[in-house]
C-alpha cells in the first residue's frame, strides 16, 4: 500500500475512517494504509487524522443538533479527498463517515506546459490559423534593417560630432526606451513580428555601436 504514488498507479484508492483514525484503502486486496505511510506529506497526513477524529466525534452523538457539524465534516472530507488524489494522481473513491455515501474524486488536470516561444511571444498561435512565416519574417527583416542603419547613423554622428561617450550614452537611452513598448506589444498577432525585427536589429546594431565607440 506504500507504493500507492508508484506501482499501483492503475489502482482505485478509498478513503475511509477506521476507529478515529484516518485510513487509505486499495490495492488488489483493499489492504488499509496509516497516511504517514504513504508519501502523501506530513500535513495532510496530520490534518486526515484530525478530521477522522472529529468524524468519529460527530458519529457518535447522532442527534440534530450536529447536522451543521455534519456537513462541515463532509466538506473537509471531500477537500481532503481532493488533496489526495493530486498528489497520488490516482481517483479517490470518499467514503462519507456520517452519511454513509461514497464519492469518486479525480485528481486535478494539470495545465499543459507553455513552450519557451509561447512564453516569449505570448499565446500559443490558433491551430486552425497557419502562422504567417514568409509575410511576419519579411516584416522582421525590413524593420531589423531600419533599426540597425537608424541606431548606426546616430552612433556614427554623435561619435564624430561631440564624444564617443555620449554616442554611446545616446544608443542606451534609446533601447532603454525601445524595450518597455516591445515587451508590451510582443503578444499582438501582428505586431510581434515587427518586436521581433526591432529586437534583433538593436541587438545587432549594438555590436556596430561598439566598434564605432572604441575604433
Amino acid at each position: 500500500m506504500d507504493s500507492l504514488g508508484h506501482a499501483e498507479r492503475g489502482t482505485r484508492v478509498e478513503l475511509r475512517v477506521r476507529d478515529e483514525r484516518a485510513v487509505l484503502a486499495g490495492g488488489e486486496n483493499g489492504r488499509e494504509a496509516d497516511p504517514h505511510d504513504i508519501a502523501l506529506g506530513t500535513d495532510l497526513a496530520d490534518a486526515l487524522h484530525e478530521w477522522a477524529r472529529v468524524a468519529a466525534a460527530v458519529r457518535r452523538t447522532g442527534d440534530a443538533t450536529t447536522a451543521e457539524a455534519a456537513s462541515m465534516v463532509s466538506r473537509r472530507g471531500r477537500q481532503l479527498a481532493v488533496r489526495v488524489a493530486a498528489v497520488l494522481g490516482l481517483p479517490v473513491s470518499y467514503r462519507d463517515p456520517v452519511k454513509g455515501t461514497s464519492v469518486e474524486v479525480q485528481p486535478p488536470t494539470r495545465p499543459p506546459r507553455r513552450s519557451p516561444a509561447s512564453r516569449l511571444f505570448g499565446a500559443e498561435p490558433r491551430t486552425d490559423t497557419p502562422t504567417p512565416w514568409g509575410t511576419g519574417l519579411t516584416v522582421a527583416a525590413f524593420i531589423g534593417a531600419v533599426v540597425v542603419v537608424a541606431m548606426l547613423a546616430l552612433a556614427d554622428t554623435l561619435a564624430q560630432e561631440t564624444a564617443r561617450w555620449v554616442a554611446l550614452a545616446a544608443i542606451a537611452v534609446v533601447t532603454a526606451g525601445l524595450a518597455p513598448s516591445l515587451w508590451l506589444a510582443r503578444r499582438l498577432p501582428i505586431l510581434r513580428w515587427v518586436v521581433l525585427g526591432a529586437a534583433a536589429g538593436v541587438a545587432v546594431a549594438w555590436i556596430g555601436v561598439l566598434v564605432i565607440v572604441t575604433a
